[in-house]
């Protein structure tokens, strides 16, 4: 009689065999490199003396850089969050029925993405010379109602962020339109059968699933504009983090240290943007992901039959992964 051996779950199995794993040692060999490469580098960075570490320490929290990160992150906030609303504008726009409003997206779209942010930061910064004045009258006639001096409305903060957000918006709108489109048109068909417009049908229905797709180019994109912030030295803006330690560096002849603190704070900047991006990836992907089963897993065991499995199966088997499932949107 054929000798039986027996698995974890008591399920006898005639002959079976013991495989050995197969011997792979290209990941030690990698690990092993890489771990050199590693040692040699911090060594690099800790004995090089040109990188004047005393210096580095000593305006790492400079006062001037601590406010030239307030400054940089308050112009990636508000320019995010104006592109933002701006881009959801213009991808229902885009979709919109009417062709003066899909021109007009289209227009924006084209220009903003034509012409580099650079030059775009420039032109705001000479708003006031183009445009001295800001007023509110009858078109065509010398008719005014109201007026006010450019200079006080367009300063540079706000031409820094203005720039920064029309032009984020365009790109940003090709993301939330991609967004729009993968959801399925049956959901918004179904929507419609149950009596709902099309603004709840965007705002129930269509924007909570599109998210999904929506949120991780958008995060590359804040973690993006955090960097571009640099450049609003065009206005010119001379607040932020990029410009502060330039003109320490520029003060004490010591470049090289002040842009190893400008690239400590940006490091870490992005790398807290970037956990905010996979919390935010992982609520709204709730649903789309596939789990294990088994017993296992983290869930608790099922009464059989199991799913996936029939009754003469191994039950133990958590590495397979069930077929991804769909939780739905309730309208």
């Amino acid at each position: 009689m054929a000798k039986k051996e027996v698995d974890g779950e008591g399920v006898n199995i005639p002959n079976r065999i013991k495989a050995l794993p197969v011997k792979r040692p290209g990941p030690i060999v990698a690990a092993v490199i890489v771990v050199l490469l590693a040692a040699m580098l911090i060594q690099g960075l800790i004995t090089n003396p040109r990188l004047d570490w005393p210096t580095v320490w000593k305006y790492l929290f400079n006062e001037n850089v601590l406010e030239g990160i307030r400054y940089t992150l308050e112009l990636t906030v508000i320019s995010m969050v104006v592109a933002i609303i701006l881009s959801v504008i213009l991808a229902i726009m885009r979709k919109s029925i009417n062709p003066v409003l899909r021109g007009v997206s289209w227009f924006f779209i084209w220009f903003f993405r034509g012409t580099p942010v650079y030059t775009q930061l420039i032109f705001w910064g000479l708003f006031a010379v183009l445009i001295p004045k800001i007023s509110l009258g009858i078109p065509f006639t010398s008719v005014e109602f109201w007026s006010i001096d450019s200079n006080v409305v367009v300063t540079a903060f706000n031409a820094a962020w203005i720039g920064l957000a029309l032009n984020e918006a365009a790109y940003l709108s090709e993301i939330v339109r991609a967004g729009f489109e993968a959801v399925d048109p049956g959901q918004t068909e179904a929507a419609k059968a149950l009596g709902m417009n099309r603004t709840l049908i965007m705002r129930r229905i269509v924007l909570p699933q599109a998210m999904r797709i929506i949120i991780p180019p958008t995060g590359n994109e804040t973690i993006g504009m955090l960097k571009t912030t640099s450049l609003v030295t065009a206005v010119p803006f001379t607040l932020e983090l990029q410009f502060a330690t330039n003109a320490i560096a520029n003060r004490i002849y010591k470049p090289i240290p002040l842009l190893l603190v400008a690239c400590f704070w940006y490091l870490l900047i992005t790398s807290i943007l970037m956990v905010v991006q996979s919390r935010l990836e992982a609520h709204f992907g709730k649903g789309f992901n596939a789990r294990p089963v088994g017993t296992k897993g983290k869930q608790p065991p099922y009464d059989p039959p199991y799913p996936g499995k029939s009754d003469g199966e191994p039950k133990d088997d958590v590495n397979k992964i069930n077929q991804t499932t769909f939780a739905g949107l309730n309208a």
